[in-house]
């Protein structure tokens, strides 16, 4: 027994060292002392404590939700987590309220602690139509406080139970949610996020409600627990952070009365299909012939050529209807479209369906759920999830998705905000299903420089540059918006040459392809008679994207990547190389993820560059954040500080 308990206390003590923190609600002089977090030495504060208790009061059958809180202020930037907001929600027959509002604020003065309450004249109310914010603001929290509050909320709002984040934009180092659900209301839950739950109990406590008759309900009783929680820090190349934050969700799936009644509420993707065919805004919206009748030109219907034809009715609707950037998926009228020539991007998109579906395309309609409103929902139906329609349709046994709000896509292309890895395919004769949006084909940057005529100690050189894909939609827009600001911005950006002409090729809004050519001329340094050439006279990145210390969610560029940068350098006979840097060859885990090449090849009187950075995957793993920071690294690395010595004759 005395062994037993000499190890139990070394385990405690080794936590306590390693967290150095006290771990509940309780201030300890130790909890003020410290001034930092060794895993995110840039966070503004810390989260130490963190725990929820939710359940249905008995009397009242009102969700009471019970909320505390301990925070450590690690920087000036953490001060304003001193000031809490709780919003809560009106119906149009209760309203949810907010109840025991308590805090603190815990100063270290002179070695000695000092606590401060909170005020009730520093607790506000603002009123607005759909809900209540309630403000509350603790009273001299500085840099080194800890704080400490309290409240409990209470709702007949069912239909949501509480969520619970245990993630936020600081680190967490205990967050403990504790849940009570009478048996009258069954939810599906959904962890969301890649953080694993250190606790997962689950239990049935019996007669939890009990109506003083023959009616009464068991409880689910659950405890999640998750430990040392990074913070979500928002960096590029992802998509919304409500894809990725550590949380727990419920949706109310079945509601039990106590007289035997039980509602359905979430149905199975038979039931959707059913209702989606009936519904006004899309069943009835879709392949009628009726809607769209004489609409096309002759000189479109009359083309015996699929493809061709196909393109052609894409090309019609986007000369002819404007998207009017709204999303929604109600009041939906593709006649109103037709009439008004502008629409919704899901009567945009249903006019063309209708219109391919009357010269003989069989199409299929796809709710999407754009990168901007996260993932949809696939354990079960949620049609909220889906805030966006694109269409599906087989020409010569090669599959196309098609989208017709924007004008600088080709045929064939999504809009960027529409890859968001899954989709749902509407198929009302065989039922619906989920399908991966996958871009095979790489979108690419390319430039490809001539350096030459070096006279009166100036370079003269041109750059003809390529993009094709994604790499090309928001360059085709700028120019296309505003040629001249286009240009302007272009000659600000590549600050390091004297531009003297810069063409762009006219290949179409929706041409695949973007290409512009530029004469320039270069001034390099001198240092006696040596020359020192930075050859990256234009560059694809300033700085490296990736700078967080840890990342807990995907790198999720969209599409696959390729930049080629070819430099030719022709000495002539009046220059000669001097120096030359060595290659670099750089590859990310499992090969077949990524690559890095960099080489110089020195051949009579000519010297060439090769430069490669390519992306094999449209998504890549938290767990590779680390080699993709390095990695590019390298790459800014090598673009920034690369320098070629060249002597004159």
């Amino acid at each position: 027994m005395k062994l037993t308990f000499t190890l139990f206390t070394l385990i405690i003590s080794s936590i306590c060292l390693a967290q150095n923190y006290n771990v509940a609600m309780q201030v300890s002089k130790s909890d003020l002392e410290l001034t930092s977090y060794a895993k995110d030495s840039t966070a503004n504060a810390l989260v130490i404590y963190d725990h929820g208790n939710s359940f249905v009061d008995e009397e009242t059958f009102w969700l009471r939700v019970q909320v505390k809180q301990k925070i450590k202020i690690l920087r000036t930037e953490g001060i304003e987590r001193g000031e809490v907001e709780v919003k809560l929600y009106k119906g149009k027959s209760s309203k949810e309220k907010i109840l025991n509002i308590r805090g603190a604020t815990h100063n270290l003065v002179d070695g000695e602690m000092v606590k401060t309450g909170l005020e009730q004249n520093a607790i506000f109310r603002e009123e607005n139509e759909n809900y209540t914010l309630v403000k509350f603001v603790l009273p001299n929290v500085k840099v080194g406080s800890v704080i400490t509050y309290s409240y409990e909320t209470q709702s007949r709002f069912m239909s949501k139970y509480q969520p619970w984040y245990f993630q936020g934009p600081d680190p967490v180092l205990y967050s403990e949610y504790n849940t009570s659900i009478p048996g009258n209301y069954e939810y599906n839950i959904k962890l969301v996020g890649s953080m694993p739950l250190e606790v997962n109990e689950t239990s049935l406590k019996k007669n939890c409600i009990d109506l003083r008759g023959d009616a009464g309900a068991d409880c689910a009783i659950a405890k999640y627990v998750m430990k040392n929680i990074p913070a979500y820090k928002p960096e590029g190349f992802t998509t919304t952070p409500l894809n990725y934050t550590a949380r727990i969700e419920y949706e109310l799936s079945v509601v039990r009365g106590f007289d035997g009644s039980v509602d359905k509420l979430t149905k199975s993707w038979v039931d959707v299909d059913k209702e989606l065919k009936s519904d006004k805004d899309f069943g009835r919206q879709i392949s009628k012939k009726s809607l769209v009748k004489n609409i096309l030109p002759k000189e479109i219907t009359s083309i015996d050529n699929d493809l061709k034809k196909a393109k052609a009715v894409h090309q019609f609707v986007l000369d002819n209807y404007r998207w009017n950037q709204k999303y929604e998926r109600y009041d939906v009228s593709v006649k109103n479209t037709v009439k008004e020539k502008i629409g919704s991007a899901f009567e945009i998109n249903m006019l063309l369906e209708n219109l391919l579906t009357s010269e003989g395309f069989k199409v299929y309609p796809i709710l999407i759920s754009t990168r901007g409103n996260g993932l949809a929902t696939k354990i079960y139906p949620v049609l909220t999830d889906f805030n966006y329609l694109i269409l599906k349709t087989s020409i010569d046994d090669k599959d196309y998705y098609l989208d017709a709000t924007e004008p600088y896509l080709s045929f064939g292309e999504l809009p960027f905000r529409a890859l968001n890895q899954y989709v749902r395919l509407i198929d009302f004769e065989d039922g619906s299903y989920w399908e991966d949006i996958k871009i095979e084909d790489y979108s690419t940057r390319i430039h490809k420089i001539e350096l030459s005529s070096f006279k009166d100690d100036v370079f003269n050189g041109e750059v003809v540059s390529k993009s094709t894909g994604y790499q090309a939609h928001d360059l085709k827009r700028m120019h296309s918006e505003n040629p001249q600001s286009y240009k302007e911005n272009k000659a600000e950006k590549y600050s390091e040459i004297a531009i003297e002409e810069h063409r762009v090729s006219d290949l179409g809004k929706n041409s695949y392809e973007f290409e512009e050519n530029i004469h320039f001329t270069l001034e390099p340094e001198f240092i006696g008679n040596k020359i020192y050439l930075n050859p990256f006279v234009v560059k694809f990145f300033e700085e490296n994207p990736f700078k967080l210390q840890q990342r807990t969610y995907p790198i999720d560029f969209g599409y696959k990547d390729i930049y080629n940068y070819v430099l030719n350098i022709d000495l002539g006979e009046d220059l000669n190389v001097v120096e030359i840097p060595g290659s670099v060859n750089y590859t990310l885990p499992n090969k077949s993820s990524g690559t890095f090449l960099f080489n110089i090849e020195h051949k009579e009187n000519q010297l060439t560059l090769y430069f490669k950075v390519k992306f094999d995957k449209a998504i890549y793993a938290p767990e590779l954040y680390d080699y993709l920071k390095k990695f590019m690294d390298t790459v800014v690395e090598t673009q920034n500080n690369t320098v070629i010595v060249l002597e004159r004759n």
